[in-house]
């Protein structure tokens, strides 16, 4: 199964740069969730899938009995989730301001510090 996923991981992070790399605000924050997303799988699946049972500690010992499943990589992408929610709705809130200010979303166009080009 890791392979599989290994394979996802890496056509989700090509994907996500093919869409950062295109003139549009919207088509690189869509690149930013899906490589937020990559990396996410990338740390779950780096914690080994395993058929174990829940990592719970039976009464009388001081750690679990048996093979458990790591709980670790499933709280570390719960929190990147949230994270990344916050982020991506922080960058629309941007994203939509910018284009009710400036009436475009191509970066090209957003040059307002910037002097246009004679040519």
């Amino acid at each position: 199964m890791e392979p599989l996923l290994s394979i996802l991981i890496g056509v989700l992070v090509a994907a996500s740069v093919y869409l950062m790399l295109a003139r549009n605000l919207m088509r690189f924050l869509f690149g930013l969730i899906l490589l937020s997303n990559a990396a996410n799988l990338a740390i779950f699946v780096s914690g080994r899938l395993t058929a174990g049972a829940p990592p719970l500690v039976p009464d009388g010992l001081d750690a679990p009995a048996g093979v458990v499943a790591n709980a670790l990589p499933q709280a570390l992408v719960l929190t990147a989730i949230v994270i990344g929610f916050g982020l991506f709705a922080f960058a629309l809130i941007l994203a939509v301001r910018a284009y009710r200010s400036l009436g475009t979303l191509n970066t090209d166009e957003m040059r307002v510090a910037e002097p246009k080009e004679q040519g």
